[in-house]
């Protein structure tokens, strides 16, 4: 399943998401301006490579932050971009500005100490917002139950266009991160510049316990255009 948008609209202008969005695809932009000698050598210095965080954490934490805004290529940086820009407004408004930015990047390095446990022995650096934005998904699970989600959902040739609650749609994501997790554990397999699956789900379960410990709410989401559908209008591309 491939999100569209939710239906919760943001009350404030998310300027901090925004922000996130823009480092990341500067950062990106500045990686494709190097050649291939030097994009290698980026990554190496800049990623986060579980032994070399093991071996001196004095002396390269900050790889921990930097590698959350690189990425590995066009579909890599779009896919991870847009949950973010679907997510991220909402749990902004929710957490305010500024908290927003610090449980983000909070996030990001919840992920990164599970994947440098799960990878102990990996030289291999790992690169991706998919850690923070995987906190972010989290507490919008436990914030937002009553949201739904606007997703491509492909079959075979077919491509519809289908809501489901976005409970469904984080429950079956994490659950399918924890599978693969749980896979390369069993294996005895190293990660290799694959997915970092235990990233996800370290994210996850952070930013999850963030919102219920600090930031839940009893109170349920403003209800939308989505839950009235009698005034949806002939120009919504999505009334067909």
């Amino acid at each position: 399943m491939i999100p569209l948008r939710d239906n919760l609209p943001s009350k404030h202008f998310p300027w901090v998401n925004w922000l996130l969005i823009a480092a990341n695809f500067l950062v990106f932009f500045f990686e494709i301006s190097l050649g291939s000698v030097q994009l290698d050598a980026f990554i190496m210095n800049f990623g986060l490579v579980p032994t070399s965080i093991l071996a001196n954490p004095a002396g390269n934490w900050w790889a921990i932050f930097t590698s959350m805004f690189m990425h590995g290529g066009w579909t890599h940086l779009i896919f991870n971009m847009l949950a973010l820009f679907i997510f991220g407004d909402n749990i902004e408004d929710r957490f305010g500005h500024f908290r927003y930015l610090a449980f983000y990047l909070s996030g990001g390095l919840a992920a990164a100490i599970l994947h440098i446990l799960a990878n102990a022995g990996s030289a291999m650096p790992t690169i991706g917002a998919s850690g923070a934005i995987a906190a972010v998904l989290g507490a919008y699970l436990i914030l937002f139950p009553r949201a739904k989600v606007l997703t491509f959902f492909p079959i075979f040739f077919f491509i519809p266009v289908v809501q489901v609650p976005a409970p469904l749609y984080l429950v079956f994501w994490f659950f399918s991160q924890l599978l693969n997790g749980t896979a390369q554990i069993t294996s005895h397999a190293i990660q290799q510049g694959g997915t970092a699956w235990w990233a996800h789900i370290g994210g996850f379960v952070f930013g999850a316990l963030i919102a219920i410990l600090f930031y839940h709410r009893r109170t349920q989401p403003t209800a939308t255009v989505w839950d009235h559908p009698e005034i949806i209008t002939r120009d919504d591309p999505y009334n067909r």
